[in-house]
């Protein structure tokens, strides 16, 4: 028999081979955020659930090459409607819940989607955006009867070979611009769940009663392709909550009965700041895998919660073609460290000129296959954008824009975005790290970290805080205890209060905004200067 070649065909072939298995499960506390029944929903289930809206799209008209806007939201409907499209050779559109007005209004005139499902309170505000694009696409919910397909709904490249056919488009949010829409291939998740059958070692998927849990939105790769095919491979079941809920998370964990769980990098550091308690090791859980915790908590969560926490790196637009994991037993816990190169990748590090670094030295990430097709597994295209897809695939190596060095055995250690290397008096220093021991102070709820220039130091670090009770004293109190947690010369120069940070409408900073935000406030009479605090503390 011929592998599976696309998502639905691998969720076919697990439903009639474990119908009674679940394939997903709903927590009581997700259930009652999003008014849905509780409980597990079994492969055979699901298979009849697909079906139905399968039928229900045929017969409306819907077919190959045609594209549907989904917000859902984390509900288990994301995942049927995701299959029942695929199966008819159509893709899906995750709309990020939190996007407005004029995200969607872009967002739906780019993807040109021919229909667009919607949970009730945003079907309005997405009919509205609608109806200020070109675009002249229904919107509806789930439990509306089906419009025909709007006029020209074919937007997607139809394909006949079947792998390379378009299974979805994710929007990435960017630093600067606006997103670009990835188009991602049926090869593009069926290779994810191979990868990370693949991986082995702390993160090896059992084959029987594997299940895995996650707070992350579906309208990210993480969990719409990675957990999901993740646990497709092994006929696991997938638990997605609504959202990181900090103080019901571990009860959720040891309700969920999970043995694996999937992280971003704030959320240990969150959960690193609650009481302790005598069950915090009352779960099942083998493994987390995510990214991004701070290395100084790495070594203290894992003793504390009992869980191995493999960090790895990927992208949207790399997917499974460019994967680099840290499930090893020696994972140099507190390194950064993402793992080593696997064999069948190929990796360069460059400086600003293209130029190869030597090892120990930070450069930009190039990546691409060693064999065959050096894309497989990637994205596809930027839709609408031949041009940033061809500078993203320059010289025929993917340039990922993460700072990253090699250490010794091919280990690859994070360092940070390209554009947030703060360089301060010879000095690397790593906005995002800075940006993450600020957000450990009880007062500071939201932080954003960027370079401004500085006539001696080349760089100087700049703070925008959003806090509770701004004031010249509070800025200094900051600095202070900042000066006993991390290098006397990644504490904030200057620190700017501020009501909001420049965000994408997937809640990360527009780093491009803020740096322009940081350059303007330095002349600010009311922008705090610190830079005398900057001294070298006693050994």
């Amino acid at each position: 028999m011929s592998p599976p070649n696309s998502p639905y065909d691998l969720f076919a072939l697990m439903a009639h081979r474990y119908p009674l298995r679940p394939f997903m499960e709903v927590l009581p506390r997700t259930a009652e955020v999003y008014g849905i029944a509780a409980g597990h929903i079994t492969y055979g289930d699901a298979l009849h659930d697909v079906t139905a809206w399968q039928n229900r799209l045929s017969e409306s008209g819907y077919g190959s090459g045609m594209r549907i806007g989904l917000l859902v939201e984390n509900r288990p409907l994301h995942f049927i409607i995701l299959l029942a499209a695929n199966r008819l050779g159509m893709a899906i559109v995750p709309i990020n819940p939190d996007l407005r007005a004029a995200e969607l209004e872009y967002m739906i005139g780019h993807a040109e989607p021919a229909l667009i499902i919607a949970i009730h309170s945003r079907r309005d505000d997405l009919a509205e955006a609608a109806a200020n694009t070109p675009v002249d696409v229904a919107v509806i919910t789930p439990d509306a009867p089906l419009p025909p397909p709007r006029a020209g709904a074919v937007t997607a490249r139809p394909s006949d070979d079947a792998p390379a056919r378009e299974a979805a488009m994710l929007y990435t949010s960017g630093t600067t611009g606006k997103p670009k829409g990835c188009v991602l291939s049926n090869t593009y998740f069926t290779e994810l769940g191979l990868n990370y059958v693949g991986m082995g070692g702390i993160a090896a998927l059992q084959k029987e009663g594997e299940r895995m849990i996650t707070p992350l939105p579906l309208f990210h790769m993480n969990a719409m392709c990675f957990s999901f095919m993740g646990m497709l491979q092994v006929g696991g079941c997938l638990i997605v909550v609504d959202r990181f809920h900090p103080t019901t998370w571990w009860q959720d964990v040891k309700d969920s009965r999970a043995t694996c769980l999937h992280y971003l990098g704030v959320m240990p550091s969150i959960l690193m700041g609650m009481p302790e308690t005598p069950d915090d090791r009352d779960h099942t859980v083998r493994f987390g895998f995510g990214a991004g915790i701070d290395p100084k908590l790495h070594a203290a969560f894992e003793d504390r919660f009992g869980i191995p926490l493999c960090e790895g790196w990927a992208m949207t637009e790399t997917g499974a073609g460019a994967t680099i994991s840290n499930q090893a037993q020696n994972r140099l816990i507190g390194q950064s460290s993402l793992g080593q190169v696997p064999d069948w990748l190929d990796v360069r590090l460059v400086d600003e000129l293209d130029v190869d670094v030597p090892n120990g030295h930070p450069g930009e990430l190039l990546v691409r296959r060693k064999k065959g097709n050096p894309r497989k597994g990637f994205f596809t295209e930027y839709f609408k954008n031949p041009t940033a897809t061809a500078e993203a695939w320059e010289d025929g190596w993917f340039h990922t824009g993460d700072v990253v060095r090699k250490g010794e055995g091919s280990n690859i250690f994070f360092v940070d975005r390209r554009k947030n290397v703060i360089r301060r008096s010879g000095e690397n220093i790593a906005a995002v790290e800075v940006e993450s021991v600020l957000m450990r102070h009880p007062d500071v709820s939201a932080a954003g970290v960027a370079a401004v220039p500085d006539p001696i130091r080349g760089d100087e670090v700049f703070a925008c805080l959003k806090v509770k009770d701004p004031s010249a004293q509070k800025a200094t109190e900051l600095a202070e205890w900042a000066l006993g947690q991390m290098a006397y010369y990644k504490i904030p120069g200057y620190i700017a209060f501020v009501d909001t940070l420049p965000l994408t409408g997937t809640q990360k900073i527009q780093r491009g905004d803020l740096k322009r935000m940081a350059v303007a406030l330095i002349e600010d009479p009311e922008t705090i200067n610190l830079v005398h605090l900057k001294k070298r503390q006693p050994a």
